[in-house]
């Protein structure tokens, strides 16, 4: 069996970085938030090998170095740069009533709180700094043919989410 970042179960929190001095650790990028959330779990996939375990995660400045099994050398370690570190969603932690995992949104409907208008489905959410951007996709259903990225702010573009209807209840002008 692989591990794959198609399965749903998954859900990715790094990637196997650069190689860190000659006894096969490595530099772990995490993609927690924050980052130091990583050292909270410990059932780690790597992808495209079942095998492989993840040993050990400490901070040392501002970076994380790691460690696999078996892997004792600079040699052996370059092989695996830049694959991908899963855990199961099963292991995230409950959120709060008013809070959600990135993936909980994806595919979730847009709807104009104003008009009641469908705008599209959330295909993407990404950070460029400042704050979430949801990337929303249009649908032969939507009410026109316009891709939009609607920042994720609470209370100011994003009235409401009803994750058991899978919508997200907006206010943005259509022309935006």
């Amino acid at each position: 069996m692989k591990v794959s970042s198609k399965d749903t179960k998954l859900i990715c929190v790094g990637s196997i970085g650069k190689p860190r001095g000659l006894k096969g650790e490595f530099f772990l990028n995490s993609f927690c938030d924050p980052q130091e959330n990583i050292c909270k779990y410990s059932n780690f996939l790597i992808e495209n090998n079942i095998q492989l375990k993840i040993t050990s995660i400490r901070k040392s400045n501002s970076k994380f170095i790691s460690k696999i099994s078996s892997v004792d050398d600079l040699d052996d370690i370059k092989q695996y740069t830049n694959l991908k570190i899963f855990i199961k969603k099963s292991e995230l932690p409950e959120l709060n009533e008013r809070e959600f995992y990135w993936h909980e949104l994806i595919g979730m409907k847009v709807i104009d709180i104003n008009n009641n208008d469908y705008l599209g489905d959330i295909k993407e959410i990404s950070n460029y700094g400042s704050n979430d951007i949801l990337e929303v996709i249009h649908s032969s259903l939507s009410i026109d043919s316009t891709d939009r990225k609607i920042p994720f702010v609470n209370d100011v573009f994003i009235k409401n989410i009803d994750s058991e209807n899978k919508q997200i209840y907006v206010d943005w002008p259509k022309d935006f």
